[in-house]
């Protein structure tokens, strides 16, 4: 299939449909004032982010295009029928713990594609609503806020936190399924000279959060990863063996990748491991991490 290009004459946003959800647009040429807009088939794969770029900047109507459902009330806030049924509701989201980290606003972006039902912890409840529409639940407030705590994990199965200093109150996680912590544990310890002392309170902190973690009775994926990096993920191998993570790097797109693919494969009772880019390719995520499990369980 060839490549159709479009220009406009205003710097405006500008959406392009077709009928596969795989097309994407994007090419902005400064010097012309002009924007040219080349679409491709889903045979040529594009970068993690420029996906999120063009899923943001397409709007209601390209979310709406996807089967987003209508959105909330200005105030973000849920009817009281839907409230009163919180309680039999069914526990099939996914919480993602920061909604506004980048990692994490990656890491929603796989979860619509897959098209899970979303919860997000986020600062400012509208500017996510206008970011991702209604195919993300948004809830605003301070994390160690119980009765928050309760809403936020209401009808949730698992949840994903994309880095550290979100974990508390574990009394409320009760009926959970499935924790993925994204840790960098390895890195702090690693560390050595001045970087020792700039990221002492960020070791102490992850190294509270997989401590809590590994004692909530919860079924647990901890998945430590080396520095992370902003670099295109997705053409990249891995390397997993042990120690890899106090030296190696890994792209954020990859770590948000990996951490989407753990949801499928829920250990008996938990399971950590190192990741950096490195030279291994994973054809089957799932059978790598039913793999994995299986070893760690022996």
């Amino acid at each position: 299939m060839g490549s159709l290009s479009v220009c406009v004459n205003q710097p405006s946003k500008f959406l392009c449909f077709s009928p596969c959800p795989q097309l994407w647009c994007r090419n902005w040429n400064w010097k012309s004032n002009k924007r040219s807009l080349t679409c491709f088939s889903s045979q040529k794969k594009i970068g993690f982010m420029d996906q999120i770029l063009d899923y943001i900047e397409g709007g209601p109507k390209l979310r709406k295009w996807y089967g987003a459902p209508e959105l909330l009330p200005k105030d973000g806030s849920l009817s009281e029928e839907d409230m009163s049924s919180e309680e039999d509701e069914v526990r099939d989201a996914v919480l993602v713990t920061d909604g506004d980290n980048e990692i994490g606003q990656m890491i929603i972006l796989s979860l619509i594609i897959k098209r899970t039902r979303i919860k997000a912890l986020v600062k400012d409840k509208r500017v996510a609503m206008e970011a991702f529409g209604t195919y993300v639940e948004p809830i605003a407030g301070d994390a160690r806020d119980r009765s928050l705590l309760k809403k936020a994990l209401s009808g949730v199965r698992a949840v994903i936190c994309p880095n550290e200093g979100f974990i508390s109150n574990l009394e409320s996680w009760k009926g959970l399924q499935h924790v993925i912590l994204l840790s960098q544990l390895s890195v702090y310890r690693g560390s050595s000279g001045i970087q020792t002392i700039v990221t002492a309170n960020a070791r102490k902190q992850a190294e509270q959060d997989e401590s809590l973690v590994m004692a909530s009775g919860i079924p647990y994926t901890i998945i430590r990863t080396g520095l992370l990096i902003n670099a295109p993920g997705g053409n990249q191998n891995f390397n997993f063996k042990e120690g890899c993570a106090s030296q190696g790097k890994l792209s954020k797109e990859d770590a948000a990748f990996i951490c989407v693919e753990a949801l499928e494969t829920v250990p008996q009772k938990g399971l950590i491991f190192e990741v950096v880019n490195g030279e291994d390719k994973v054809m089957d995520w799932k059978e790598w991490f039913a793999t994995l499990i299986d070893k760690s369980e022996v």
